[in-house]
């Protein structure tokens, strides 16, 4: 019995890591289900980027530099 439930968890494991892998080595963005944000009444998408690509990636990139910069000012302070 002990067994056959082990051999479950570490099956549905290997499932979600194979799952895993393929989502990254895919590289598209995670999609989202039953209409997805048009179905609650938001037809502009993001309220950060209004849908535009451009924006949202010119957004993530800004984020990213001013987490850069200040875990660059922690290291500094070490």
């Amino acid at each position: 019995m002990l067994m056959t439930i082990m051999a479950a968890v570490i099956f549905i494991g290997l499932l979600f890591s194979a799952m895993a892998v393929g989502v990254i080595l895919s590289n598209k963005p995670i999609k989202g289900s039953c209409g997805g944000l048009a179905t609650l009444g938001m037809k502009e998408g993001c309220e950060i980027c209004g849908g535009d690509r451009g924006k949202c990636e010119e957004n993530t990139q800004k984020v990213d530099g001013e987490k850069a910069a200040a875990l660059g000012k922690d290291v500094m302070k070490m």
